[in-house]
């Protein structure tokens, strides 16, 4: 599983996280929930390895990844979903989900059936230029393209943002089958309460550089959860 053990982040003087500790289980969606600003996102630039950590230790599969680049803990089976998809928009479909070859051996080198069939959308659009998708639909390349990866940590920021209802409930199902499936921890960060507490297993909840609550979802107090996200 991943472990994260007292982890501080600083941008320059401004410290973003403080002494953060979070599990993410194989087989387990985990929720990390906050308002705008509280450190979300630099929680996952620490794991992926986007900005160094000034303290503790970030584990992967008994793996010390604290000082690892991005690329190497890629090759770990760690795959990261931005917020903001962050797409090629000049590159077609296709050319965008291989990029996800890259930390790949040869022979693994292919997109597997399974994306299709969770985004069937994607095999129909396969010669499209990637920018010329509808928010939704990027959305769906982007997960896609981290799926080519082969992840066994699939790390997801904010997926709904900006997407449509009946896109948010396709995204829904696709995390489900996976977490089901058993052989991949999911870490998601979101604001939107239903749609995190409906796939959670557990719940992690972020102020101002914090862990403030955590635990199982149905250990937690919804209606306190709730407060906290709209104080």
């Amino acid at each position: 599983m991943l472990a994260i053990r007292n982890i501080d982040l600083f941008y320059g003087a401004a410290q973003a996280l403080r002494a953060v500790n979070l599990d993410a289980e194989i087989g387990k969606v985990t929720c990390v929930l906050g308002r705008n600003g509280v450190g979300k996102t630099s929680l996952l630039r620490a794991i992926i390895g986007e900005h160094p950590v000034a303290r503790g230790d970030i584990r992967w599969e008994d793996h010390d990844i604290t000082h690892l680049p991005s690329y190497e803990r890629a090759r770990h089976g760690i795959a990261y979903v931005p917020q903001g998809r962050e797409i090629f928009p000049l590159l077609s479909v296709k050319e965008n989900l291989e990029t996800g070859f890259a930390g790949l051996a040869r022979r693994d080198r292919n997109v597997p059936d399974e994306i299709f069939e969770l985004f069937p959308v994607l095999a129909d659009m396969l010669k499209r230029r990637g920018g010329d998708l509808s928010g939704g639909q990027q959305q769906q390349l982007a997960i896609g393209r981290a799926l080519v990866t082969r992840p066994r940590l699939l790390v997801l920021d904010e997926p709904t943002e900006g997407i449509q209802p009946s896109i948010i409930k396709d995204i829904g199902r696709a995390i489900s089958y996976l977490r089901d499936k058993g052989g991949m921890a999911i870490l998601l960060v979101e604001q939107y309460f239903d749609f995190a507490h409906e796939l959670a297993d557990a719940i992690a909840v972020m102020d101002r550089g914090e862990i403030v609550a955590a635990g199982n979802k149905n250990d937690l107090d919804a209606d306190d959860v709730r407060r906290r996200l709209t104080v």
